[in-house]
C-alpha cells in the first residue's frame, strides 16, 4: 500500500556542468579527480525524430543547432553531465556567491592538500587556504577551488554527515 504524502530522503542523481571544452573538462574530471567516462564526448544535433532531439529542445528551446555532451561518474555513483555550446566557449562562470541559485558542489578526499595541489597544477584555483572545521577537536579540512573552467567546487576530507554531525570524533 502506498502513501503518496508520505516525504522521504531522495537520492542525487547528478549535476550538469557546462564547459568551454569538453574534451579538456573530460581530461580534467578524469585525470585530475578520478571520475570515469560513461559516455565520451557526443555530438547533439537539434532535431524532433528522435527522442533526445526532442527532449532537448523541451530544455534547451529552439535554435541551438548542435552541442556536445559527456557523461562522467564518481567513485560512488554520481553523475557529472559536461555540456559544451558554441555560446560557452567565451562565457566563463561569474563568481556570486548572493545570487539565488546554485553556488558550488562539493568532492570528497581525505587528501584535500593533494587534491588542492593537483587542481591548480592542472590549470585551476584555490580559491582559499585549507581550513580546519573544528580545529584541535577534529581531523576535518576543507577548501574551495575552481577547476580550469572557472566551475567553484568545495573539497572535504571527511563526509558531510560526519562535518555536521555532534557525535563523531569527540
Amino acid at each position: 500500500m502506498s502513501d503518496k504524502n508520505k516525504v522521504y530522503p531522495k537520492t542525487f542523481s547528478h549535476i550538469g556542468i557546462t564547459v568551454p571544452n569538453i574534451e579538456k573538462a573530460v581530461k580534467f574530471y578524469t585525470e585530475v579527480m578520478g571520475f570515469y567516462v560513461l559516455m565520451e564526448p557526443t555530438l547533439v544535433v537539434e532535431e524532433t525524430e528522435t527522442a533526445i532531439g526532442k527532449m532537448c529542445i523541451d530544455v534547451f528551446n529552439g535554435g541551438w543547432g548542435t552541442f556536445k555532451i559527456a557523461h562522467l561518474s564518481t567513485g560512488d555513483r554520481i553523475g557529472i553531465e559536461l555540456f559544451e555550446f558554441k555560446e560557452s566557449k567565451d562565457r566563463k562562470p561569474e563568481f556570486d556567491p548572493f545570487r539565488s541559485g546554485l553556488f558550488h558542489f562539493c568532492i570528497q578526499d581525505p587528501d584535500v592538500e593533494g587534491l588542492v595541489q593537483k587542481v591548480v597544477e592542472a590549470g585551476g584555483k584555490q580559491r582559499m587556504p585549507i581550513r580546519e572545521y573544528y580545529p584541535g577537536e577534529k581531523p576535518y579540512r576543507m577548501c574551495y577551488v575552481e577547476d580550469p573552467f572557472g566551475t567553484v567546487f568545495e573539497i572535504y576530507s571527511h563526509s558531510y554527515e560526519l562535518h555536521y554531525s555532534a557525535g563523531a570524533y569527540k
